[in-house]
């Protein structure tokens, strides 16, 4: 058995909560142990402290109800049971995205600065102006609305 056996699986701990309130957690390190043994076939078994971390960081209560494990056989014999980490493969396309945003930046600063300082000018006036106009309109609104549903005759019924 030269080489290492590896595998990932994804435990359901769901049936920890049948038991005590205050025995779930050790009740999960249990149940990970017996799932290694039944699908690595081997009675050794070592968890790592990371696992143990994971099942525990909720307190004994509330152990998680799924956990994502990688279960090693090493050459000694044992099963090593460590928490999984998803390899990241990175690709690089560097060319044709790099070049868009040179291209669009340089118009879009310009036009920035255009605008910003037509704003200035052209906002202070406006906004004195229409500020006074605006609470005038909300205000006649809001008495039609009330004058129409006064002015409606209310139907009865039998």
């Amino acid at each position: 058995m030269s080489q290492e056996l590896e595998r990932v699986y994804t435990i359901n701990l769901g049936k920890v909560l049948l038991s005590p309130n205050n025995q779930r957690a050790k009740r999960a390190v249990n149940m990970v142990k017996e799932y290694a043994r039944h699908h690595m076939k081997t009675e050794e078994i070592k968890i790592e402290e990371s696992v143990n971390h994971q099942i525990w960081k909720r307190g004994i209560k509330h152990p998680p109800r799924k956990i994502r494990v990688r279960m090693t056989k090493t050459d000694e014999g044992f099963v090593l049971v460590s928490p999984y980490e998803k390899e990241v493969e990175e690709t690089v396309q560097p060319t044709k995205e790099k070049k868009t945003p040179a291209v669009e930046q340089k118009p879009e600063a310009e036009t920035k600065q255009i605008e910003t300082s037509e704003k200035v000018k052209e906002e202070p006036t406006p906004k004195a102006k229409e500020s006074k106009p605006k609470a005038k309109e909300s205000k006649s609104k809001d008495t039609k609305k009330t004058a129409s549903k006064k002015d409606k005759p209310k139907k009865k019924s039998k």
